[in-house]
């Protein structure tokens, strides 16, 4: 198994989850704080480091390549450089690989992109993605694409909403300061758009985000009531909204937990991706 622009490892989560068993792990990351997160929960993580470093001469044969490529050009809540940004770039590397390694099976996740940006990855991957949001599995909404080499349908909708994953009396959070209220109910337009979660309510969250404060990189958007009190969601929160274990980041900064939550994959999309192959290996 190589992941490429591993992060947390959110795909060994998905690996063990779907009860796949592999005899080595290697992964290419290179933010620190992730790759602390990834040994503390997984030790024998083989970590290779930069991606644009790795000699497919130096691994053994791969059976499984997954990856998440930076998606920061591609996104709709970006600057939409699209392959002019070096991060988004990246894919190339991923290609690269990929044709180096030959493996048995791949799977690439990116953000919900212009047409033209998904269909030079199309070409490159000799195949078009499936897209899935990520409300059928978690409570979440979060529209990504698929590339694998492999057949497969979205997941059911499992019906998972906000009040199913809430974290009731959440300790170590951030509240709306009254600062901020002023700073919304000022603004008839912000007012209107300021979206309160409640915990009662059948609802699916706003997609989370990779550059995170405070909870939300959006916060003046949104916010969840707890107990009468307005509140940015929680670490566990995010946790739960990309169907992480709690506390499986924990070990970091908040800031450093909300960043790597955002940057990762939705774990049980990934399960039902590789179950939807692997389940009788």
């Amino acid at each position: 198994m190589l992941s490429l622009f591993d992060g947390m490892s959110c795909a060994q989560i998905a690996l063990n989850r779907a009860g796949i068993t592999y005899a080595n792990y290697f992964a290419s990351e290179i933010d620190k704080y992730a790759i602390s997160i990834t040994q503390k929960n997984y030790p024998k993580t083989i970590q290779l480091g930069c991606i644009k470093k790795i000699k497919s001469t130096h691994l053994p044969k791969i059976d499984l390549l997954i990856g998440g490529s930076p998606c920061q050009g591609f996104s709709f809540a970006g600057k939409r450089l699209n392959f002019k940004d070096p991060r988004s770039a990246l894919f190339f590397e991923y290609v690269r690989l990929l044709k180096e390694l030959k493996p048995k099976h791949f799977l690439l996740e990116n953000v919900k992109m212009k047409k033209e940006s998904e269909n030079v990855i199309s070409k490159h991957l000799g195949i078009t993605p499936i897209e899935i949001n990520s409300s059928l599995v978690s409570a979440q909404n979060r529209r990504r694409l698929y590339w694998c080499n492999w057949n497969f349908f979205p997941p059911k909708d499992k019906q998972i909403f906000w009040c199913n994953i809430q974290e009731n009396s959440a300790k170590n959070v951030y509240y709306v300061t009254e600062k901020m209220n002023q700073w919304i109910n000022k603004n008839p337009k912000r007012k209107n758009k300021h979206k309160v979660y409640k915990s009662d309510l059948k609802e699916k969250m706003q997609m989370i985000e990779a550059s995170h404060h405070k909870g939300i990189s959006n916060q003046r958007n949104f916010s969840v009531l707890d107990n009468g009190k307005r509140r940015y969601i929680s670490v566990i929160e995010c946790e739960r909204l990309q169907n992480v274990p709690d506390n499986y980041t924990e070990g970091v900064s908040n800031t450093r937990r909300y960043q790597m939550l955002g940057n990762g994959m939705t774990v049980d999309v990934i399960v039902h991706i590789l179950n939807s192959s692997f389940s009788n290996c």
